[in-house]
């Protein structure tokens, strides 16, 4: 089968091939290891070819078909039968320069990876169906040759191969669940694979325990950098993969050392969240339009708040990708450098050669920046230099983990900065948390509880002209009833009423309480306004904020 068919049958839907109802039966009448675009095929209700041209349509190949052209018999017997039998890839010209090869899955990026190292020369890829590759194999090597099932990803067969197969699908599995990082971790018995999708592990398979050390060394070779003969300490690495359709992926690579064998952690940096505008963060067009007013300020700090995997970074790369113009010159400093970003200068903490953050920041200020992005303020040197930089003229984002946005003061204070620096250079803190949105798909009404409604404080007045939406569960959204993850913001705008009440000294929650009768919106609020749009549920929106009970 195709190594990607979920995308492959969305791609048919866009080309106007045939429907997502059409697709939703055939899926309910084919069992799960079965095939459904084979399904289609063998009801004629589409020809194996026109899957086949939009496969490579969207790997941008050339889509040939192989009962039109004549091959040379020396030309097949440049791959070794095995190959073309495992591949489902035979060679259909050599111009001396290039060997022109037909795959039957375009999108398998495992095949286009492994066949140059086949070939040992140049090659060029071209598309074609999977039962004219398998009867031209059939043909020239014989009856055992091919399946139109496709490549399978492991088998107990000797050398590197099947392990190579099945890192390779690990990685791309992942990224096709839409996970965040992916979990290979060696067990008392087994290999146990788990990723990390909408902020929730799940566990997808587990392999035999001899695997391990295998798969370790695999992932290492591909990082480039960690030492497979180091399996005492941990050691850090990146895999920069390009995706048939031309996307790049990287994956921040973590190993450490377990009372069973090295685990390892993959974070999924997908460079398409750079992208992202202020509404698809989650903001609601009245606190994007006041987010907007604030990353366009000239000076000052914007500071962003929230627990380590609340979407800090994603936020601040947002907000320069926003204000990402010729005309301004933006510098970062990141511990580490997570995302390449065109036009911004960005400068990595390594702190073994002295190069720490606040070091970095007292060099980048002699570089005559317009905006600094700070990844993290630790302590009273990195936020001096912030505070003395935002008051000399430039705009500064950076974070910080505090509970709430009001507590920042506190905790700027508590590192070492004065109240009046603190009033004078912090122009907003916006605290976000992350929650599941709701399946488009599938999303359905709901009642909520009274327990729900009371610990909401929701007023049911607020309900009258709303409807309750809550998860139901899916084929898009594996029946989870969620599908990705939007932000719950709390906005603190420090004017003038503010500033003077962080001059008097005034407590966190004396802080947060005149905030509120401001006008500041906390977490919750911000959720409930979600959950009365139906973008989220009651669930998700009690399980983030339950410290905001204000």
């Amino acid at each position: 089968m195709y190594s990607n068919e979920d995308y492959l049958l969305q791609l048919i839907v866009e080309a106007g091939l045939i429907t997502d109802e059409e697709i939703n039966e055939f899926r309910a009448t084919t069992s799960p290891d079965e095939s459904v675009v084979f399904a289609i095929v063998n009801a004629a209700r589409l020809s194996e070819g026109q899957i086949a041209q939009v496969a490579a349509g969207n790997a941008s190949m050339e889509y040939i078909d192989l009962d039109t052209i004549s091959i040379s018999p020396d030309v097949m017997q440049l791959i070794p039968p095995e190959a073309a039998k495992r591949y489902n890839a035979v060679p259909i010209s050599d111009d001396g320069v290039y060997i022109t090869v037909a795959i039957a899955d375009p999108l398998n990026f495992e095949v286009l990876d492994s066949l140059p190292h086949v070939f040992e020369r140049e090659i060029t890829t071209v598309a074609s169906t999977f039962s004219s590759i398998t009867e031209l194999v059939k043909h020239t090597f014989g009856a055992a040759g091919g399946s139109s099932n496709g490549l399978a990803i492991a088998s107990d067969e000797e050398g590197d191969a099947p392990i190579i197969r099945l890192v390779q699908s690990i990685i791309l599995d992942a990224f096709e669940m839409r996970a965040s990082d992916s979990h290979i971790e060696p067990m008392e018995d087994t290999l146990r694979i788990r990723y990390r999708v909408d902020g929730k592990l799940i566990e997808v398979a587990n392999h035999p325990k001899k695997l391990v050390p295998a798969i370790i060394a695999r992932l290492k070779v591909m990082s480039g950098t960690m030492s497979i003969a180091e399996k005492r300490l941990p050691q850090d690495g990146r895999i920069q993969l390009t995706l048939n359709d031309g996307k790049m992926v990287d994956f921040r690579v973590s190993s450490v050392p377990s009372n069973h064998g090295e685990s390892i952690v993959m974070r999924i940096l997908d460079k398409s969240a750079l992208v992202l505008g202020l509404a698809q963060l989650g903001f609601l067009s009245d606190d994007e339009a006041t987010f907007e007013e604030l990353i366009k300020l000239p000076d000052g700090i914007i500071l962003v708040t929230g627990p380590t995997g609340s979407g800090k970074t994603t936020t601040l790369y947002a907000c320069l990708n926003y204000i990402n113009k010729p005309d301004k010159k933006i510098i970062t400093v990141e511990d580490p450098v997570e995302y390449e970003m065109p036009g911004i200068n960005q400068v990595m903490v390594q702190t073994d050669i002295g190069m720490t953050f606040a070091a970095a920041l007292r060099s980048m200020l002699r570089q005559a920046p317009n905006i600094i992005m700070l990844g993290e303020i630790r302590d009273a040197e990195t936020a001096n230099i912030a505070i003395n930089a935002s008051l000399t003229g430039h705009l500064v984002f950076s974070t910080l983990h505090t509970n709430d946005a009001p507590s920042s003061v506190a905790r700027l204070a508590d590192i070492g900065i004065k109240r009046f620096l603190i009033a004078s250079a912090v122009r907003a803190v916006i605290a976000q948390r992350l929650v599941r949105g709701l399946c488009k798909n599938c999303k359905a009404p709901v009642e909520l509880t009274d327990k729900q409604i009371r610990e909401l404080k929701l007023d049911p007045t607020r309900m009258e002209n709303s409807t309750i939406l809550g998860p139901q569960g899916c084929i898009q959204c594996r029946q989870g009833g969620y599908r990705g993850r939007m932000g719950l913001f709390e906005i603190f705008k420090v004017d003038d009423q503010v500033r003077h009440m962080i001059n008097q000294e005034l407590t966190s929650p004396q802080l947060r309480k005149r905030a509120r009768e401001l006008g500041m919106r906390t977490l919750r609020e911000d959720g409930i306004r979600k959950i009365l749009a139906g973008k989220t549920s009651a669930e998700e929106v009690l399980a983030v904020t339950t410290g905001d009970n204000d």
